[in-house]
């Protein structure tokens, strides 16, 4: 069943700066990244990518780079438990434009230099963006396939199981030299 702005888990939304955290296996926080915010409560994550030049270079900038669903919090690593997710989807470079799929939120984030936010602050206009965003799940093939089953994708750079790692290097490459729209 489809999200809605009504029925919206709480999600974090924040900027990356850099590609690694999370790791193909669907760990957030193995770098420590966002520290203490990954101790808050939260069932979902986004991750876009900044506009700043240290985004740029990794070619993350202004775009969707990853969704978790169902998160569980472990073990510490430096400031805040490591984050694993029932449903994890990564596409760093080769991810949907942010401002695509939510306009509103975008130019929130983006025009106030928000580094991180809750969907409980946000207006609901903005929830339905966050709930139009996690629906890409839906339609995507999870990076991880059964967190029960123990399978895991050795890349996690595509949601497609049939590409190689050859290709997802090529695709990676290729999307990063067409910019997002802003």
């Amino acid at each position: 069943m489809p999200y809605t702005a009504d029925d919206l888990p709480r999600t974090l939304i924040y900027k990356r700066t850099h590609v690694g955290d999370p790791d193909s296996d669907g760990r957030f926080g193995i770098d420590d990244c966002m520290g203490k915010v990954r101790a808050r409560d939260f069932y979902a994550v986004v991750g876009v990518g900044g506009i700043g030049s240290e985004p740029r270079s990794h070619g993350i900038d202004g775009k969707i780079n990853w969704i978790g669903l169902g998160a569980k919090k472990g073990e510490h690593n430096g400031r805040g438990p490591i984050v694993t997710f029932e449903s994890f989807c990564l596409w760093d470079s080769s991810g949907p434009c942010f401002k695509d799929y939510a306009p509103n939120l975008a130019e929130y984030i983006y025009g106030h230099n928000v580094r991180a936010k809750m969907t409980d602050s946000l207006s609901p206009e903005e929830r339905a963006e966050v709930a139009k965003i996690l629906n890409i799940l839906q339609d995507c093939p999870p990076t991880i396939p059964s967190r029960q089953s123990g399978a895991r994708d050795s890349s996690g750079a595509s949601s497609d199981p049939s590409t190689t790692a050859t290709d997802k290097r090529q695709n990676t490459r290729r999307s990063s030299r067409t910019p997002c729209r802003r």
